[in-house]
């Protein structure tokens, strides 16, 4: 039994971005969904809520969090979590996800998604939390894999094995973030191919598409761009893979057109009819 069997395939969507907006509820475009970044709506009122109630009346929406740093050596925060469980209730997403990071020390919050050590200890440590979080937001939750560009000394394995250790021990999903696939094995100097062939790959509910930056020596995860052949082609072989799950295109900075940024979106298409 492949374990995202009951979870929905939505298609092909992009993130709700503020520029789109005026497009979005002006000619309601024929998309299939749209991914929210969660913090962006765990208010009580204002705009930012009542522009998300229009998008619910003709979207489905799935959460997408920043801020949960599963990995991080604070507490879990319930009060946190009690705000994304109602913000769930409302948009009525199929699943939640989250980063497969750490961000946070007691008493400080460093507003980025940093790599975890990749040891027992912390894929233990990680798992449990990641478990919590589910049974508390009773919906399937996953975690997405980073881009990095660093490791540590105390690395015990390689990436995709402690990812893998850390959703079947909590019986969680994966996030498949594609992009971050390439970035990191541009970066450290791995085979992308070794990174996807080693997954449990029927635990994905959604896999991400995303365009990056060529730095001097390294490769950036910016969102800025389009996505490139080589990411396309990662894709086109995990996708039939999955079993075929929801696809979205993260476009964060420098924005195009909402119908530019949906026409990229749809070049997924072509790379889904392996499955068929």
């Amino acid at each position: 039994m492949r374990k995202n069997q009951n979870i929905p395939n939505l298609g092909i969507g992009i993130g709700l971005r503020i520029p789109h907006y005026e497009d979005i509820f002006s000619k309601k475009p024929s998309i299939d969904w749209f991914e929210i970044i969660s913090e962006n709506f765990m208010i009580d009122e204002g705009l930012p809520l009542i522009n998300l109630e229009r998008i619910l009346e003709h979207y489905p929406v799935v959460q997408h969090g920043v801020n949960l740093a599963i990995g991080s050596p604070d507490p879990l925060d319930f009060d946190y979590l009690k705000k994304l469980k109602k913000l769930a209730q409302k948009t009525k997403t199929p699943w939640i996800s989250d980063h497969l990071c750490w961000g946070r020390l007691p008493g400080a919050h460093f507003h980025d998604l940093l790599p975890l050590p990749y040891t027992k200890e912390v894929i233990d440590y990680v798992a449990e939390r990641a478990r919590i979080v589910q049974d508390f937001l009773e919906v399937p939750f996953a975690l997405e894999n980073l881009s990095s560009y660093v490791t540590y000394t105390s690395d015990q394995m390689p990436e995709w094995d402690f990812y893998t250790a850390i959703v079947e021990k909590a019986d969680i999903f994966m996030m498949l973030d594609v992009n971050n696939i390439y970035v990191s094995s541009q970066n450290h100097g791995f085979d992308p191919k070794h990174y996807y062939q080693n997954l449990p790959l029927d635990r994905v509910l959604q896999i991400h598409l995303a365009g990056h930056k060529r730095c001097d020596g390294y490769i950036l995860d910016t969102h800025d761009n389009y996505v490139c052949d080589e990411v396309w082609e990662i894709y086109g072989e995990v996708y039939p893979l999955t079993g075929g799950v929801s696809t979205l295109l993260e476009w964060d900075d420098n924005f195009l057109s909402f119908q530019d940024t949906w026409d990229e979106a749809l070049k997924a298409k072509a790379f889904q009819k392996a499955l068929v």
